[in-house]
């Protein structure tokens, strides 16, 4: 249920509807119109730099002290309330949206980093692959519903004409924020009153926590290091989720540069989170007859031709049906790669571990949507922008390709 709840942030806020407010409403008085997207590929780069600093310092804190919910509630709720503010933001507030987006996504991935540590603890053994897509199954229905009311909304309810006298469904958009805080707070509680808290391995009485932190993270670091293979599988996820992660934040704003109207564009996302539903379910048992790896592997191949795809689009028909093919494999390739690191590290290591696996995406959110707003503002446009999703998915593959699995690994030589 945690995923159907934040969904909420990740399809209405993130993916759909934010990167619109903010190029026309909170981004309207900018002239040029590629520096808007770029703008946001720079907020989204200081959002994750935040996150991966402070995943650095929870992880080895929360395994240490059992405190994983404690962690996830506190960035629950700081995501929350940062989405709620975006309500009473409005033209020319780019600055205040950017805040509060960085905020929003402090407590949106902050609060991945312990929910996903969970998983070891509550999936039962051989169930971990299937539980892990699930969660993301129940996550795109979640965001799907959301998304669907959203877009009634923006039909419906009445449009403002902005200062530069532009025409936009500023209520609408207001009133999806504070929607999307709302389920997001509401759907939380199920796993904060029914999931337990799994034992940490010592108390931290007498400790300061950043000391403790310091001491594990070296530790956790050079462990990690002699993991062979789940250093390469690191380093592979950090480069194709960089890719999935840009792709995700960016393509609503880079169609509505290019084009493409509000209706279509939210309407494209609409279709991706139905779709995704059977097919995030059918990547779990794809996963159980062919392996996790070879699994990833495919939908990452499938990312790669549709960014070229995307780079070539024109019209808002390329946008639906680019759409409908990421649709097949997002959910699977993001619930497999969560999984595999899972069903590779030690349970009684599993916040510490998991922590990397996050950090290992957050730091290489950074360069993603960074290098995506640099190239798109050098070029005047962020068509160019977009083939540097390549280098990520291409390289994040064969990185991917090299690592050797083996369930549960006890020899750090393996």
């Amino acid at each position: 249920m945690y995923d159907w709840a934040n969904s909420a942030f990740a399809t209405s806020i993130m993916a759909a509807i934010l990167p619109i407010f903010f190029r026309h409403v909170a981004a309207g008085h900018l002239t040029e119109n590629h520096l808007a997207t770029s703008f946001w590929g720079y907020t989204s780069a200081i959002a994750m730099l935040c996150v991966a600093v402070l995943s650095l310092i929870l992880g080895p804190i929360s395994d240490y002290a059992s405190s994983k919910k404690r962690f996830l509630s506190t960035f629950t709720l700081v995501g929350i309330g940062a989405t709620a503010m975006l309500t009473w933001t409005g033209y020319g507030d780019w600055i205040w949206v950017a805040l509060f987006f960085i905020f929003g996504s402090i407590g949106f991935s902050g609060s991945e980093v312990f929910y996903n540590s969970l998983l070891p603890h509550v999936a039962p053994e051989g169930m971990i692959h299937r539980i892990s897509s699930r969660g993301y199954l129940v996550g795109y229905l979640g965001g799907g519903i959301l998304l669907v009311i959203h877009v009634a909304a923006i039909m419906w309810l009445p449009k403002s004409t902005l200062p530069n006298g532009e025409t936009v469904p500023l209520t609408a958009m207001r009133l999806a924020f504070f929607s999307a805080a709302l389920w997001w707070a509401l759907f939380s509680i199920p796993l904060f009153r029914h999931v337990p808290e799994p034992q940490g391995q010592n108390g931290i009485h007498g400790h300061h926590p950043f000391q403790i932190a310091r001491q594990r993270l070296t530790t956790t670091f050079k462990e990690i290091r002699q993991y062979k293979q789940l250093f390469i599988f690191l380093l592979a996820f950090w480069l194709y989720n960089d890719g999935i992660s840009t792709f995700i934040k960016l393509c609503t704003a880079y169609g509505d540069e290019i084009g493409i109207g509000t209706m279509d564009l939210i309407g494209a996302l609409v279709l991706v989170q139905f779709i995704a539903i059977p097919a995030t379910f059918g990547f779990g048992k794809l996963a159980e007859k062919i392996g996790a790896k070879k699994s990833i592997l495919i939908g990452l191949a499938v990312y790669f031709f549709v960014t070229l795809g995307a780079y070539k689009m024109t019209m808002a028909l390329h946008f639906w049906i680019l759409a409908g093919i990421v649709g097949l494999v997002q959910g699977g390739t993001q619930a497999l790669s969560r999984s595999l690191f899972a069903s590779m590290i030690p349970k009684t290591k599993s916040a510490e571990f998991f922590s990397f696996y996050n950090i290992s995406g957050k730091f290489a959110g950074i360069f993603g949507p960074a290098i995506f707003g640099l190239v798109s503002q050098l070029a005047k446009s962020s068509r160019a922008g977009t083939l540097t999703l390549l280098i990520f998915f291409g390289l994040g593959g064969l990185l991917l390709w090299r690592v050797k699995i083996n369930p549960v690994i006890t020899n750090p030589t393996e």
